[in-house]
């Protein structure tokens, strides 16, 4: 296809597609992001009942939950460029299809082996929910793509955030087993409603795959303003992962005592956040997704700071300060990660599948980063070592979004790869 004639497609394209995103669909794609995505946490709540049935120990159940992260991470890497190359339909339809095989696998799992390998294609096949939010921002008219985009990822951060809490009770009542077998009915239903409701999406680009995974450094290069956004959001995925990954050891221990379904009902506070972001959408569109992005940062600071304070105050408030202190960093940090999306979305409306693996490659490797120093800090020093390593991120990405350059943070966006 020459470039003139694809330029023309795309045109058609761009101008149809702004027309099909109605609410509806827009329900929908939120939908799906959540049920997919929610795939890779099912299994954490459930690791105590998994061990005793398949006769296991902590240190082999451990395996489940980073085989699934390391899926997504490397489906991220390697498959989600694809939806720059690809109908984005198709691509979403076939890892669905691939995410219902995969936990059925867990469902049916007869040894640890088994559950394993199922847990890592169960990583790789949720990399659908990044398809769907680049294909809500393709399809939505340019005065609406934050709006839209931070609607679909409030199912997406629900579906993160209430994951846990569903499977927990779900295994509870149900078993392990049941609990999968669930997720697989749930995936299933949504990719039948994603085949009848969502657009095809035309792709973006002619390049081969490899040349498609070469570009990614290409286009790193190019887009000052998507590397400012990357790095901005993983420094604060290095606080936003350091506090949750210790969290529930902390609150375990003195003075709090707690359980750990006390602990997690911490999770629904920072649900909050995930119902705000399409407000931070709406900012985007308004006064830039710079300010937004900037306005999320600080909010997360904010909020990590109260984290390091809380120990300080009156033991009858503690729990009361530390519960609006989550759901103020977790509003930060959902809010910024909508805003530069929105901001990376619009560096390069042809590459839109492969800046989004970008910027999710690095926010997971901040939030890798941020479990393990909190790991080190929080056994030497305690929660206020925690808390300090948040806000020295939190000022990082602060400084980012202060220092973008002006001119050069958006120079890079006229440019193609």
């Amino acid at each position: 296809m020459s470039s003139i004639h694809l330029s023309n497609v795309l045109g058609a394209a761009s101008s149809h597609q702004g027309v099909a995103l109605s609410p509806a669909l827009v329900r929908l794609l939120a939908v799906g992001a959540g049920l997919t995505v929610a795939a890779l946490y099912y299994a954490q709540p459930m690791l105590g009942v998994l061990g005793a049935q398949l006769g296991v120990g902590p240190q082999t159940l451990g395996f489940v939950p980073m085989l699934t992260q390391l899926g997504y991470a490397l489906g991220i890497l390697l498959t989600a460029p694809l939806g720059d190359r690809c109908d984005r339909r198709t691509l979403v339809l076939v890892k669905c299809g691939w995410l219902v095989a995969a936990l059925a696998g867990a469902a049916l799992a007869p040894s640890i082996g088994w559950l394993l390998l199922a847990s890592f294609a169960i990583g790789l096949a949720a990399t659908a929910a990044q398809d769907i939010v680049p294909a809500a921002a393709t399809l939505a008219p340019e005065a609406r793509r934050g709006q839209a985009v931070g609607a679909v990822m409030t199912g997406l951060l629900l579906g993160i955030l209430l994951s846990r809490v569903v499977s927990g009770f779900a295994a509870e009542h149900l078993g392990w087993r049941s609990t999968f077998g669930l997720a697989a009915v749930s995936v299933a239903l949504v990719a039948l409603a994603l085949a009848r409701g969502l657009p095809h999406v035309l792709p973006t680009t002619n390049l081969g795959y490899g040349a498609l995974l070469a570009s990614l450094g290409s286009l790193w290069r190019r887009h000052p303003s998507v590397r400012q956004a990357a790095l901005a959001q993983g420094a604060l995925a290095v606080g936003f992962s350091a506090i949750w990954s210790t969290l529930a050891m902390w609150l375990h221990g003195a003075p709090f005592h707690m359980g750990s379904a006390a602990a997690g009902a911490f999770g629904i506070a920072g649900a909050a956040g995930a119902l705000a972001a399409p407000w931070f959408g709406r900012l985007a569109d308004r006064h830039g997704p710079h300010r937004s992005a900037l306005a999320g940062a600080c909010l997360a600071l904010a909020g990590y700071a109260v984290t390091g304070l809380v120990g300080g105050l009156p033991q009858g408030v503690q729990v009361a300060a530390l519960a609006l202190a989550v759901i103020v960093f977790d509003l930060g940090f959902q809010g910024a990660l909508v805003s530069h999306q929105s901001l990376v979305y619009s560096a390069d409306p042809s590459a839109r599948s492969r800046l989004n693996a970008l910027l999710f490659v690095v926010m997971f490797g901040g939030m890798a980063s941020g479990s393990v120093l909190a790991g080190m800090l929080f056994a030497r020093w305690g929660w206020n070592a925690v808390a300090g390593l948040a806000v020295a991120s939190a000022l990082v990405a602060v400084g980012l979004r202060l220092g973008r350059g002006g001119s050069a943070g958006t120079a890079g966006t006229m440019q193609r790869p």
